[in-house]
């Protein structure tokens, strides 16, 4: 089993640094603490970065706190998960899913992971 990955949370000061402008694919998912789905993808989302670790970075964007980037990006529903890479919007997820159902996914957008 690989350890777990960091989800490193992003705001609206950072988000363009740290998603926009990435070296790496990036994933990024739109959640809120009330939300119970987004809290139970939370622990596969670690382990999914921890394998993929220096290869996809794993972001997260709290819907309640970061309003403007939420709306930029038509979010309507959580937990809703974007794909991205050199800044650019590869696909959209939204709903919880398995390790296995992301890891699958993950390949559908990026094509290393």
């Amino acid at each position: 089993m690989s350890e777990e990955g960091e989800l490193l949370l992003v705001t609206e000061e950072s988000f363009d640094r740290e998603v926009l402008k990435s070296a790496v694919p990036v994933v990024v998912d739109f959640y809120a603490d009330w939300c119970g789905p987004c809290r139970s993808a939370e622990p596969i989302l670690r382990q999914i970065s921890g394998s993929l670790q220096g290869r996809v970075k794993f972001t997260r964007v709290n819907v309640d706190e970061s309003d403007t980037i939420s709306r930029s990006f038509g979010i309507h529903s959580i937990p809703t998960y974007l794909f991205v890479d050199r800044g650019t919007e590869k696909g959209r997820e939204i709903g919880a899913f398995d390790a296995s159902e992301f890891r699958s996914i993950l390949k559908r957008y990026f094509s290393f992971a």
